[in-house]
C-alpha cells in the first residue's frame, strides 16, 4: 500500500532510521506506559513506539492512511487507531480511570501549519499528561525555549512555559523526511508543571498583556501597554517602563497582569 504526502495536511513523512532511533531513545518508552501518537502518517515512528510501550493510541486525520496503519499494526492488542482532528480531540478521554491510571505520554511529528494552536489545545489537558515530545519547525522550538533577551523570545515561549518546562533535544535536517520540508526541524520536550512556576490570577488576562506587549516588540512597555497601564503604574511594580517586552520574564508579565486583575475599577 502506498500513500503520497498531501500538502493540505502538511505531511512530511519521517523515514530516516537513525533519526527515528534517536527520537525513540529520547522518549524512552516503558512497557507499562500509555503513549499517544499524533499524526502517525505511514507508521514509521509507530514501528519503534508500539513494541516498547504498554498501550499506544494513534490519532490520524487523513482517512486514506487508516487502512495502511490498520494493516501494519491492527493485530497488536496494544494498538488503538482513532480517525480525527487533533485540534478537537479530547485527550483526557484516552486515559484509563482509577487511582492507578497513568498519565499520557504524547508524541508526534506535528504539521507545521497547526503546531501552535495544537500546543495550546493540549495545554487544556495538561493535568492528564506526563510529558510531550514533538517534532516541530526548528524556529518554533527556538521560540518555545527562548529566554528573556533573546531574539526568539515572545508570546509562544512565555505562555507555554507557564504550563510546561521545555527543552530543545535535537535538530533534524530536511533530508530525514519525504518529501523534504524547506526548513530544519527540531524535537522539543514539554513536561507540564504540577504547580505553575508563577502565580497568575487570570491566565486569559496574562495572555492579553503578553500579546499586546509583543504586538510591536520594538516599542517600550510605556508605549505598547499605555492603554492598559501608565508608566507610573509599571514603575510601581518594580519594572522599568522603558524596557522592551523581550526583556521581561514570565514572572514580571505575571506581576503586570495580576495588578490589572486586582486593580479597583
Amino acid at each position: 500500500m502506498s500513500h503520497h504526502a498531501r500538502k493540505r495536511f502538511g505531511q512530511h513523512f519521517l523515514h530516516d532510521p537513525a533519526v527515528l532511533q534517536r527520537i525513540t531513545h529520547s522518549i524512552n518508552p516503558k512497557a507499562d506506559e500509555h503513549l499517544v501518537e499524533i499524526g502517525p502518517g505511514q507508521g514509521a515512528m509507530t514501528h519503534y513506539l508500539l513494541p516498547a510501550c504498554g498501550k499506544l493510541d494513534v490519532i490520524e486525520l487523513d482517512r486514506d492512511l487508516l487502512p495502511l496503519l490498520e494493516k501494519q499494526f491492527g493485530d497488536d492488542a496494544r494498538f488503538h487507531l482513532h480517525q480525527g482532528d487533533a485540534l478537537k480531540f479530547p485527550f483526557c478521554d484516552l486515559r484509563q480511570t482509577g487511582e492507578s491510571a497513568q498519565k499520557l505520554r504524547i508524541t508526534g511529528n506535528l504539521p507545521y501549519n497547526i503546531s501552535t494552536p495544537l500546543l495550546f489545545h493540549l495545554m487544556q489537558y495538561r493535568d492528564c499528561i506526563e510529558d510531550m515530545h514533538f517534532m516541530l519547525q526548528k524556529e518554533v522550538v527556538e521560540r518555545i525555549v527562548a529566554q528573556p533577551g533573546g531574539r526568539h523570545y515572545g508570546r509562544l515561549g512565555i505562555m507555554l512555559n507557564y504550563y510546561c518546562q521545555s527543552e530543545n533535544l535535537m535538530t533534524i535536517g530536511p533530508g530525514a523526511f519525504q518529501p523534504p520540508p524547506k526548513v530544519d526541524s527540531a524535537i522539543v520536550r514539554l513536561v507540564p508543571y504540577s504547580t505553575p512556576p508563577v502565580e497568575v490570577d487570570d491566565i486569559a488576562l496574562l495572555s492579553q498583556v503578553v500579546t499586546q506587549a509583543f504586538s510591536q516588540r520594538r516599542k517600550t512597555l510605556r508605549n505598547s501597554l499605555k492603554k492598559q497601564l501608565s508608566a507610573e503604574e509599571i514603575s510601581q511594580l518594580d519594572i522599568d517602563p522603558t524596557e522592551r517586552p523581550e526583556q521581561l520574564s514570565l514572572k514580571e508579565f505575571a506581576r503586570l497582569s495580576n495588578y490589572l486583575h486586582n486593580r479597583p475599577v
